[in-house]
């Protein structure tokens, strides 16, 4: 089953052609590793896949249904988590207080159980409840942004760039829960990276952008690592 298709997508930044007749699928329960260098296109395709940005051509469908126009807040409350890059954290807010904004659209009175299961993945957030938001590393405001988007229960998690300026132990620890959501089997997961060992242990089918085209995609065991290297060079 497909959980996200994206076909043929164009975008533009005024007269730059951003995004060229994109397309992508991501299969229910398991992680996409989408994989390039910087100014590619990876975190604008992201964002026209939560509607932040606007696609100038091109469909978009999550579980069977076409969200290509659907506003960004009704994609994230139909089960699309994302979190981006530079995280986002609210910085005045408590650890607690930017967690309950990922309950907002809950309607059950189990907020204290559901954060109790994201301080199980993430025991830093517990320790620093009340602290502010912004007096945390860039490490632990990651755990932060995942913990949240994790607090919505999606059925589809956006990883813009996780890994990016933070020390191994943090990203050490990420990858444990991402490979602990994996192992449930009831959420897909969209990495954009380019540490490519993270991505290699943690991805089922790859996707390599390259000037705004997709070059290369496949699974994993269908891709030797001397090809993804190779492309990324590109």
């Amino acid at each position: 089953m497909t959980m996200l298709s994206a076909q043929g997508i164009n975008h533009f930044y005024g007269g730059s052609h951003i995004l060229r007749d994109v397309s992508l699928q991501i299969p229910a329960g398991t992680c996409t590793a989408l994989l390039g260098r910087n100014g590619v296109g990876k975190s604008t395709l992201l964002k026209c896949l939560m509607g932040v940005l606007r696609v100038r051509t091109g469909r978009i469908t999550f579980e069977g249904v076409d969200i290509t126009a659907l506003a960004p807040n009704k994609r994230a409350r139909g089960g699309i988590a994302y979190v981006p890059q530079g995280r986002e954290i609210f910085p005045r807010l408590t650890v607690e207080e930017n967690l309950l904004t990922g309950l907002v659209n809950q309607k059950t009175n189990t907020s204290e159980n559901q954060l109790s299961e994201v301080f199980t993945m993430f025991p830093v957030l517990q320790a620093m409840r009340h602290r502010r938001g912004g007096d945390l590393s860039g490490g632990q405001q990651q755990q932060l942004a995942i913990a949240r988007a994790l607090l919505t229960r999606p059925r589809l998690l956006i990883l813009d760039e996780p890994t990016e300026g933070i020390q191994p132990s943090i990203i050490k620890d990420i990858e444990q829960v991402i490979l602990q959501i994996k192992s449930r089997g009831d959420m897909s997961i969209l990495l954009v990276e380019q540490y490519f060992d993270f991505a290699c242990k943690l991805a089922d089918q790859f996707a390599i952008m390259s000037k705004g085209e997709i070059i290369l995609k496949g699974k994993g065991n269908e891709l030797l690592n001397a090809d993804i290297r190779q492309k990324l060079l590109l």
